[in-house]
């Protein structure tokens, strides 16, 4: 007689489990599967949270490594007894379970084998730890003790980009923060990409890349991406050109400008990412009152924990749930640079740790207006998270991870207006005028606008790198190709395939983070800014005469309200149905953007304009001349802005000087 082993009796078992019905299935999920879910979910993230606050601590380290893979082994386990073999369209009839049986098939990281996963994990420990920990020496003192007389990013480093204008420190920091992080993690993100596409494909995606584009749900995605970079690459350029030419100003024969690339290292910002320390040395109209929130928040005598309790407060005077849990100290946020000797990775971060109660932020916060942006972003996304909370478990994410990024950011356009801030008194003496609005909307694009074109390069990363269309040994190559053909930035100095890895010298690469979507967030949070705007009452796009810029949503449930609507559904909708709720519109769009700047671009156009008739006027036909190297500050160095319409024009300054003078300063 046929007898069956217990293996055999077991596996079979697991075959019946597998075939669940729909009533069975959705049971399953809305009982054991969202409690186990959550349970391992809130292990794992309080095991990080605990070791990216202790960066150094090894028993931390190690329990999050035993605690990741504790939760990939029960996740492969549910997924082989349960939803490996499952086809979202045998669920059609109930299109919320259909939508999740499409999430649970994805396993993720937890597709690798125990030896791998172990290896992935410690891999981009090592990475965060690298990045976390770096330090560099002070520049007048280049050869130091690092332990201690080395300077950390935050706040030191960061400082120094801020506030230094001697070029020769910028360029040398610059060099240093990226020999001390990417040059000495290029192998281990080798390592990292061979097992994050090794996971990939046992996913069945041909790599990374295309798993992080799967949850994006749109198969023209890329195409979508570089249309809307098509819609606001007219405005970057010419925000490049005008800035091009302030910073000639003050760097004079120092900076090299030559095929219309700025050096990397003289933006404010370690990445070329954000310009808006350079807000004084590029602004319009330098006579016209301007913000000074960092003076008024120092004056005011703000502390760390104030500026988060006024962030709090805008969201709810929206009539959104409070977040003080989130920013609580005594209750496990960290929200300042711990003095007690311990390394942590201050890159600010929201946590979510699944149980519905705890949320902590994570920051090393300064008391400046940066850091107070920054943490109206962050609180954007425990908003959300607090909002999608009673979601099933698959649905606790964003719409798409675009929207997680815009939520805080739309909250913050509305709080960086001069409007907003006179009425928080953080801005006095501010008259609003064709200037002021300029500069305002300068100080907003150095920001936004300046941020939009490093989509590329890490988009390459994301798409090209892992998709290994591109040698490995030319990594540093292709990187600094795709930023000077997009954001016509250049390294300061001499870059090597052999040491250098720059793209590790920020947090994204090496914290396995994808970075499209902050690109996405960047279009998306002006949708919904004026959407917002408009429920709110602040603006009517059939009237222009008061624009979209000066709109703030502040103490408005009418907009609390269309925001709420569509953080509460987290991402149990395509991500176009959400948008339709929070807009109107179903499409992505970066015409809200546009309008936002549209008074910008045109005082941008015509400055640019005026530079540019002059030198067809000035010179022969025959003589090339590149207007980004122009030195304008020919009769006063000290002269802050000649360029500036409310000052002497350009070409009546430039009258009094010679062809053969002019052609020397042009080419200086």
């Amino acid at each position: 007689m046929f007898q069956l082993s217990l293996p055999v009796l077991a596996a079979i078992f697991i075959c019946i489990q597998a075939k669940l019905s729909q009533d069975e299935l959705r049971s399953f999920l809305q009982t054991t599967y969202e409690q186990q879910a959550s349970q391992m979910c809130y292990k794992a993230q309080i095991a990080e949270f605990n070791y990216e606050t202790d960066i150094k601590n090894k028993v931390k380290e190690e329990l999050t490594t035993n605690t990741t893979l504790e939760s990939a082994a029960w996740e492969k386990d549910i997924w082989d007894k349960y939803f490996k073999d499952l086809n979202p369209e045998d669920y059609s009839s109930d299109p919320s379970l259909q939508r999740q049986v499409r999430m649970l098939r994805i396993l993720g990281n937890a597709a690798l084998d125990k030896e791998k996963l172990a290896e992935l994990t410690n891999v981009t420990n090592q990475m965060t730890g690298i990045y976390s920990t770096a330090k560099i020496c002070p520049y007048t003192k280049q050869e130091c003790d690092l332990e201690t007389e080395g300077l950390s990013l935050e706040p030191d480093i960061e400082e120094i980009m801020k506030n230094s204008s001697d070029y020769d420190e910028l360029s040398y920091v610059w060099t240093a923060w990226r020999n001390a992080t990417g040059a000495k993690m290029k192998n281990l993100y080798k390592n990292y990409v061979n097992l994050s596409n090794e996971a990939a494909q046992a996913n069945n995606f041909t790599d990374k890349g295309a798993y992080w584009r799967f949850f994006y749900e749109d198969a023209d995605f890329i195409e979508r991406m570089d249309a809307l970079w098509s819609q606001v690459e007219p405005l970057y350029v010419e925000l490049h050109k005008y800035v091009s030419r302030k910073l000639k100003m003050r760097y004079r024969s120092k900076l090299d400008l030559s095929g219309g690339l700025i050096p990397a290292h003289v933006f404010g910002n370690m990445w070329a990412q954000s310009w808006g320390n350079i807000a004084d040395v590029v602004r319009p109209f330098p006579n016209a009152s301007k913000l000074n929130v960092d003076a008024a928040l120092k004056e005011k005598g703000y502390t760390v924990q104030d500026m988060f309790r006024i962030a709090d407060e805008f969201y709810q005077s929206m009539g959104l749930l409070p977040m003080g849990v989130c920013y609580n100290e005594s209750a496990g946020a960290m929200v300042a640079k711990p003095t007690d000797g311990r390394e942590v990775l201050c890159h600010a971060s929201a946590w979510d740790f699944c149980d519905g109660e705890t949320y902590r932020l994570k920051m090393c916060t300064q008391v400046d207006f940066e850091d107070f942006i920054t943490i109206h972003h962050e609180m954007g996304h425990i908003q959300y998270y607090m909002q999608y909370k009673k979601q099933p478990y698959p649905f606790r994410d964003g719409a798409n991870p675009g929207f997680h990024e815009a939520i805080g950011d739309t909250i913050a356009l509305s709080v960086a207006t001069p409007k907003h801030l006179q009425k928080i008194d953080l801005l006095k003496n501010y008259t609003d005028s064709y200037e002021e609005s300029i500069n305002s909307l300068m100080d907003m694009a150095l920001d936004k606008v300046a941020f939009l074109p490093l989509r590329s390069p890490h988009r390459q990363m994301e798409v090209g790198h892992l998709q290994r269309l591109r040698s490995r040994r030319k990594w540093n190559t292709h990187w600094w190709e795709y930023r000077t053909y997009y954001q016509g930035v250049k390294p300061p100095v001499d870059r090597s395939d052999e040491t250098d890895f720059d793209p590790g010298a920020k947090f994204h690469v090496p914290g396995d983070s994808q970075y499209i979507a902050y690109f996405l967030a960047h279009i998306l949070q002006f949708q919904f800014y004026k959407s917002l705007c408009i429920a709110a009452g602040e603006y009517d796009p059939a009237n222009r005469t008061i624009p979209l810029h000066k709109c703030d949503f502040y103490k408005s449930t009418a907009a609390g309200d269309k925001l709420r609507e569509g953080l509460k559904l987290g991402s149990s909708k395509h991500w176009s149905e959400t948008l339709e709720i929070m807009t109107g519109s179903k499409e992505v769009s970066a015409e809200p953007l546009l309008e936002y700047f549209e008074p910008l671009y045109e005082f941008l156009k015509s400055e640019n304009e005026k530079i540019e008739n002059f030198l067809r006027q000035f010179f022969r036909p025959r003589v090339r001349v590149n207007i980004v190297v122009l030195l304008f500050n020919h009769a006063n160095p000290n002269q802050t802005d000649p360029v500036s319409s409310n000052n002497q024009t350009l070409v009546e300054d430039q009258k009094a000087l010679s062809k053969d003078e002019t052609l020397k300063l042009v080419i200086s």
